[in-house]
């Protein structure tokens, strides 16, 4: 595996149809996956009230002064800039949708982080969905949680028409997916839904993923949270490491002039040098998906992209060669490489 091979593009719409062979039976979740926080936070409506799940002090300030109130809350609760579909050209392939109902908005679905989004949920799902079309090769993880003001009856009609719009894409939780598995049978879509009574009654649903998130605006502090996680080990299946920062009241009142996205760029070099440090796999220290805010500002994509090909590296080492007829000696063992299915000389 030379390392010219390797993708060096900031922009990854196909990466992987181009990582190695020995990566294509590995599971997803022992990968090394690139994800946006809050992936629709781009779209936020200034105009809408803050939601509801806020905290009481918030939505008094925005009944009494809506003018100051929302503008801040956009600055604050803007992650990311650029749509579904671009993300995915960037090489992200979690997404982290937030999902919210007005309660004077009809039947439509949102999106939202402290605001509601202008898009809706079937706009932006029709968009990846029409992205994956154009890329039969990506296989794209989709976590729905969260689920402001939904009544079951919402939830009932976003999981018809999740599995309606992605058919035959869809990953089935009963399985184990791997690259070759998805491509084999055209499937493209991991779907996690945080209700556990909706994935009950789908199989086409998956468990909610495990987040690692430091809730801290300190970088350093994120990367020793994330360091403890690690030590502890890693979940069974897919997990997200988080490198997002967190703003609090205090935070806020100290940087009047700053946004999130100025406080993710003075603190994005040590969070991007510990996320190039790691490796994916299945040992309990590795990463899978690791997710971070403005994802087009930076290497981030290719940069986790990457640590892809440390496991394959590793995979292809030929290790030390034992002596034929001693305990453990196989015929794997000595042919080698994996690349390869000649006999060693």
């Amino acid at each position: 595996m030379g390392h010219k091979q390797r993708p060096q593009l900031r922009e990854n719409p196909d990466w992987m149809s181009r990582l190695p062979e020995a990566l294509l039976d590995v599971p997803l979740w022992n990968l090394a996956i690139p994800g946006s926080h809050d992936s629709m936070s781009f779209c936020l409506d200034v105009s809408s009230p803050v939601l509801r799940s806020e905290s009481c002090f918030l939505r008094l300030t925005d009944r009494l002064f809506p003018c100051w109130t929302r503008p801040c809350v956009y600055r604050w609760a803007t992650t990311q800039q650029t749509v579904l579909s671009d993300q995915c050209e960037l090489g992200v392939r979690f997404l982290d949708l937030r999902i919210a109902r007005k309660l004077a908005g009809g039947s439509k679905l949102f999106f939202a982080h402290g605001l509601f989004t202008l898009m809706t949920v079937k706009e932006a799902l029709g968009e990846l969905a029409a992205w994956l079309d154009a890329h039969p090769k990506e296989v794209v993880i989709v976590s729905c949680s969260h689920f402001e003001s939904l009544t079951d009856e919402d939830h009932a009609h976003l999981v018809e028409f999740i599995i309606s719009l992605f058919r035959e894409k869809l990953c089935s939780s009963q399985d184990t997916p791997t690259l070759r598995s998805c491509w084999s049978t055209g499937q493209q879509v991991v779907v996690s839904y945080d209700d556990q009574q909706m994935v009950l009654q789908h199989p086409e649903l998956w468990t909610v993923i495990p987040y690692w998130y430091a809730d801290s605006p300190d970088p350093q502090k994120v990367i020793t949270y994330l360091e403890e996680q690690q030590r502890r080990g890693r979940p069974a299946g897919f997990y997200v490491s988080g490198l997002n920062l967190t703003e609090d009241a205090s935070y806020i009142l100290l940087h009047p002039l700053q946004n999130m996205r100025k406080m993710t760029m003075k603190a994005l070099l040590p969070l991007l040098r510990w996320a190039g440090e790691q490796r994916p796999g299945p040992e309990g220290d590795r990463v899978n998906i690791v997710c971070c805010d403005f994802v087009g500002l930076s290497r981030f994509c290719s940069l986790v992209i990457e640590l892809n090909y440390k496991l394959a590296d590793r995979i292809c080492s030929p290790a030390p060669r034992p002596v034929c007829g001693t305990p453990g000696a196989s015929s794997a063992d000595v042919t080698g490489c994996c690349h390869s299915n000649k006999t060693r000389d």
